[in-house]
């Protein structure tokens, strides 16, 4: 498997921190735009798409500023990889972004970072910041 780059992309979104928080950090919050469904157990998450199903365990977590997964092997590993979504605020604007940090391989960064872009879109929906 190739190496994969890390990447960071930042997203405008019009919506209190606080609420930003629950749909970035809580199973319900995630399945409304990240996952077709998304289940916990303790700070395992499992992430389902389709047919797919990739697991995470919460690496780390600040309350009403990140949250960042780290994917799980199958050996029920920590895996190299993770992604991370960061809520910033404007300290002069208070204008609030969401920052995502994840990796891809290089053949399918323009890819990746769609997918985040199309997610993200969905997020601004369900949260009515369109």
């Amino acid at each position: 498997m190739d190496e994969k780059i890390k990447y960071e992309l930042e997203f405008p979104i019009t919506s209190s921190p606080q609420l930003l928080f629950q749909y970035i950090s809580t199973p319900s919050g995630l399945s409304e735009w990240f996952a077709d469904n998304v289940n916990s157990r303790g700070e395992y998450f499992t992430f389902i798409w389709n047919d797919s199903e990739e697991k995470a365990r919460i690496s780390s977590k600040k309350t009403g500023e990140k949250v960042k997964f780290r994917w799980i092997d199958e050996d029920n590993k920590d895996g190299e990889y993770y992604f991370e979504l960061r809520i910033q605020v404007d300290e002069i604007t208070k204008d609030v972004s969401l920052v995502v940090v994840d990796f891809a391989e290089e053949d399918d960064m323009s890819e990746s970072k769609q997918l985040w872009e199309n997610q993200i879109s969905d997020l601004k929906h369900v949260l009515g910041s369109v």
